[in-house]
């Protein structure tokens, strides 16, 4: 996916989450024998050629010409599908001292709706290559293919579809940026210079007083043969939606690949949102128990290219997305 993911403390977590857990009582798992909404057919094939369309731009470091020329992509896409988009351009200090000019979108389907879901991922790409096992590429970006653009080009087939097929709630979809800008493995950083867009956005809503029932990231869920499971914290702050959507995901079919397995908290865009503003967001993003960071092999590397993205995990991811929206 994105910024380097720090694990959290998770005797702090345990400590607390009597206390802090966000619960819903009301919650129900899906039944077998219940009607499903009709939704429309996701496309990986389309998902795939978003993906495909940012990582043509190259890098997409903020401060760049590869950054804006996507940005611009980006914002005239989602105008295409979209009732409101909104763009919301601010600046942010990052671990070094440099002044990043960045840019979230925010594309709006029934604007006026109060029912409201929210569904994220970050579009900007890692400036360092600082996990390759090539040392001498640490300071090379990234093309971010996974990490950042497979949620990106889900949500872009996902907001067509929508624009195919209405549904009844109000459905946002946010593109973070400056997500991946925190400090290089080899340099002091704090686990704060990550996530600056989301940071942002948590603090200064595009509408006002906003509020969404809750809210789901999508982060690194091209990578090959991909696996979900139920991380931290999101289970942490959501843990009923997590796993009403991982119900979902074993309705259409996907249990092999939405696992019930919990594993470590990670920090990552939904931390911020679900601490500053209170809406309950999980964080949809690969598991790799065969690496020592838990992320996908390609995660922070000049290996996360496009050659790498795999048609079926955007396809299975995306088929959660659109059933949780068309049936909530």
């Amino acid at each position: 996916m994105k910024t380097r993911h720090l694990f959290l403390c998770g005797a702090l977590l345990l400590l607390c989450a009597t206390a802090c857990r966000h619960e819903n009582n009301n919650a129900t798992p899906p039944q077998e024998n219940e009607e499903a909404v009709v939704r429309p057919d996701f496309s990986a094939d389309s998902a795939y050629a978003f993906v495909a369309a940012q990582c043509a731009f190259g890098p997409r470091v903020p401060n760049t010409e590869a950054h804006r020329r996507c940005g611009a992509y980006l914002r005239q896409t989602l105008e295409r599908f979209c009732d409101t988009v909104y763009v919301q351009e601010y600046s942010v200090r990052t671990y070094n001292n440099l002044t990043l000019k960045a840019c979230n979108l925010i594309g709006c389907f029934n604007p006026q709706a109060e029912k409201r879901i929210l569904v994220a991922a970050h579009w900007d790409s890692r400036p360092y290559a600082d996990h390759d096992p090539d040392p001498a590429l640490h300071r090379t970006p990234i093309d971010g293919a996974n990490d950042g653009g497979s949620g990106v080009g889900v949500l872009l087939e996902t907001a067509r579809q929508l624009s195919l097929k209405r549904p009844e709630t109000g459905v946002d979809i946010l593109f973070f940026d400056a997500e991946d800008y925190g400090s290089p493995q080899d340099e002091e950083g704090s686990t704060d210079d990550w996530c600056l867009g989301s940071q942002y956005w948590a603090k200064h809503p595009h509408v006002t007083a906003y509020k969404a029932r809750f809210g789901i990231l999508l982060d690194m869920v091209g990578g090959q043969n991909a696996v979900f499971c139920k991380e931290g914290t999101s289970a942490f702050y959501a843990q009923d939606i997590q796993n009403r959507i991982w119900n979902y995901a074993a309705r259409l079919g996907h249990a092999a690949h939405f696992s019930p397995k919990e594993t470590p908290a990670i920090i990552d865009d939904h931390l911020y949102i679900n601490q500053i503003t209170s809406i309950p967001v999980i964080d949809i993003i690969e598991y790799h128990a065969g690496t020592g960071s838990g992320f996908n092999p390609n995660w922070h590397t000049v290996n996360d290219r496009l050659e790498n993205i795999d048609r079926a995990s955007l396809q299975r991811v995306g088929e959660v997305v659109l059933y949780t929206l068309y049936n909530e």
